[in-house]
């Protein structure tokens, strides 16, 4: 069974001075965790970077602006051009991001088919995350 789907795309950085940094970019759905999707950015110096949000806010930023806080997502533009902006902030900084809107979509349509948004809390292993909890395990 599969249970997890994923896909690489290049993410543009903008840099403090206008630059365009590609950043690789990983993008992992885990029907484990069905209610997240996480960003692992390619950094030279550090390895993988995640990021780990609520699919449903990027699915919602997929159609509008969305989120507050540490992410925000919006769309920008139509058809095969559009694009999907990130804003993501921590107590370091913040990074804004672009990615192909359309290769963002398709990926998230197949979260979806692998767990569908109505079946995610069927998905989740709450015995086992209360039981890892309650013994003090991350």
């Amino acid at each position: 069974m599969i249970s997890c789907v994923d896909h690489m795309l290049d993410m543009e950085l903008a840099s403090p001075l206008g630059e365009r940094i590609l950043v690789p970019t990983h993008l992992l759905y885990r029907s484990h965790d069905p209610l997240a999707v996480q960003l692992l950015f390619q950094d030279g110096s550090q390895g993988l970077v995640p990021w780990v949000f609520a699919r449903d806010l990027l699915a919602a930023g997929i159609q509008t602006l969305s989120g507050d806080g540490d992410v925000q997502v919006w769309p920008a533009g139509s058809g095969p051009e559009a694009l999907l902006h990130l804003l993501l902030s921590s107590p370091h900084g913040s990074a804004r991001l672009t990615a192909s809107l359309p290769a963002v979509e398709r990926w998230l349509r197949c979260t979806y088919q692998l767990v569908p948004a109505a079946r995610e809390t069927e998905a989740l292993d709450l015995d086992t995350h209360l039981a890892q909890l309650l013994d003090g395990a991350p």
